[in-house]
């Protein structure tokens, strides 16, 4: 089972996410901002194009137009194509003289049902030359391009020359244009976002090995963050270095000092014990009293910041089935008089992220209660449990049972009380549930008593489990 928390990636709030967040939007708005200036330069390319070959037609009829005699307009005899005498063909040409006395018109065959109309009469105004470009609807309603000019003769003969075409063909060639290209931003878009992507992860692969090195120091695989990381978070690798040295260095300052008090009290309460001892009077009682609740006292509060500077070394692991297996065949030697049957069930691959000599302890306590109130039979079951989520921490559980008289609820709450025994008749100081209780809560687990399916009382405490090592790999 792995607990190695696996790094976020792009869900809401983490790192790769607002990149690629970042990314995309800057991606899509400049692929857009790219597809409407391209599309905006193949339009106006495109109706160029389209108006150069309508410029050919106005000229040839410009020309006639120019070197006509007659006062009407003339019918330009050199313009022979055959979209001009089809009707309703789609290209157009129109004459149309302009004088005080009123306007006359001469359209192309193809031109039936109506006139052009005038670019100039609409607001359009033209380039140098008296030229004009633009749509306007034709007499069926369709869509066309015109290009018209303006021809002064001289006196009343000013003639608006027009030639016009249905724009559709033009649509049609800018439309497939847009498809075409709108599908190539597309492919681009989705390639440039893979990239971005691909570059996500390289550019924060680093900072995913950080996060792997640091669940194998808090499993307890490593001391330290090894390896070579980019310049940019080594700075970050040597502080959390920096900073495991420090814990450690402050352990064995407090492991020191512990040791230095016990020292310092052990020599002070022996003599204050065994003074007291040669004498039968009520001083001498109480001062016995009182000297054996100071060296619990001390005692217990000794092993306390023992356990607490264990616990904060966190790069401790041990397995647990040999420790529980020998433990049950310790016990079961001590209390070999009662003839005891202590059954053991592990699961495979536990291992507890701390120190040896404290499961050691806890579950030693436990065990030992129960052979001393169990009539028969005690059971010791190890069962991993299963993380809410995959970076949540992983505990396993370690169920003493036993067949005694068990406690009843009420008295179960004594439990983490130190010096409260739950039965006077039995040895001991009434310090060692109390031990196995803030022990657990200081590794984060917890201590709970509850009955036994056999009968008597059920231990059941709660320990955090190390990551298993990776089965080899297959050759």
């Amino acid at each position: 089972m792995s607990t190695t928390p696996r790094p976020a990636e792009y869900t809401p709030g983490s790192l790769a996410f607002r990149l690629f967040l970042s990314a995309m939007a800057i991606t899509v708005v400049v692929l857009v901002v790219v597809g409407l200036v391209l599309s905006s330069l193949y339009r106006n390319a495109a109706e160029r194009a389209f108006d150069r070959r309508l410029d050919v037609y106005l000229k040839t009829i410009v020309a006639e137009v120019a070197n006509a005699t007659e006062e009407s307009p003339p019918e330009p005899r050199a313009l022979a194509d055959p979209l001009f005498v089809f009707p309703n063909s789609g290209w157009y040409w129109q004459i149309a003289r302009v004088s005080d006395a009123g306007d006359a018109r001469r359209a192309s065959r193809s031109l039936s049902g109506g006139g052009l109309p005038l670019l100039a009469e609409q607001g359009i105004s033209g380039r140098p030359g008296l030229i004009r470009e633009g749509y306007a609807l034709g007499p069926r309603g369709e869509k066309l391009r015109i290009v018209e000019r303006d021809v002064d003769l001289g006196g009343d003969d000013r003639y608006v020359v027009s030639v016009a075409a249905v724009a559709v063909e033009l649509e049609q060639e800018i439309s497939a244009f847009n498809l075409a290209l709108a599908g190539t931003l597309v492919v681009l878009a989705a390639a440039f976002l893979l990239v971005v992507v691909a570059q996500v992860r390289f550019g924060l692969k680093p900072l995913s090995r950080i996060s792997e090195a640091l669940a194998d120091v808090r499993s307890g695989k490593a001391e330290r963050l090894e390896g070579a990381y980019p310049a940019e978070i080594a700075p970050l690798v040597r502080e959390v270095n920096a900073l495991i040295d420090a814990n450690k260095e402050i352990v064995e300052r407090a492991r020191t000092h512990v040791g230095n008090l016990a020292h310092a009290l052990k020599t002070p309460l022996s003599v204050l014990m065994n003074e007291a001892g040669t004498r039968e009077d009520t001083l001498a009682g109480r001062v016995r009293d009182q000297a054996s609740v100071m060296r619990d006292q001390v005692a217990h509060h000794l092993e306390r910041a023992r356990m607490a500077a264990r616990v904060s070394v966190v790069a401790s692991v041990c397995e647990v089935t040999p420790v529980v297996t020998s433990l049950a065949r310790t016990m079961q030697k001590i209390h070999r008089a009662k003839e005891l049957a202590i059954d053991v069930r592990i699961a495979d691959d536990v291992r507890f992220r701390g120190e040896q000599q404290d499961i050691e302890e806890m579950v030693g306590n436990l065990v030992d209660n129960a052979c001393k109130w169990a009539s028969s039979r005690v059971e010791v079951e190890v069962v991993i449990g299963r993380p809410r989520s995959p970076g949540d921490r992983v505990f396993f559980h370690v169920i003493i049972d036993d067949d005694g008289p068990g406690l009843d609820p009420a008295r179960r709450l004594d439990v983490g009380r130190r010096g409260r025994r739950l039965d006077e008749s039995k040895p001991g100081s009434g310090l060692g549930l109390s031990i196995v209780h803030e022990l657990a809560l200081l590794y984060g687990g917890n201590l709970e008593l509850g009955t036994a399916p056999i009968g008597g009382l059920r231990a059941e405490i709660v320990l955090p489990a190390a990551q298993a090592p990776p089965p080899p790999s297959a050759p």
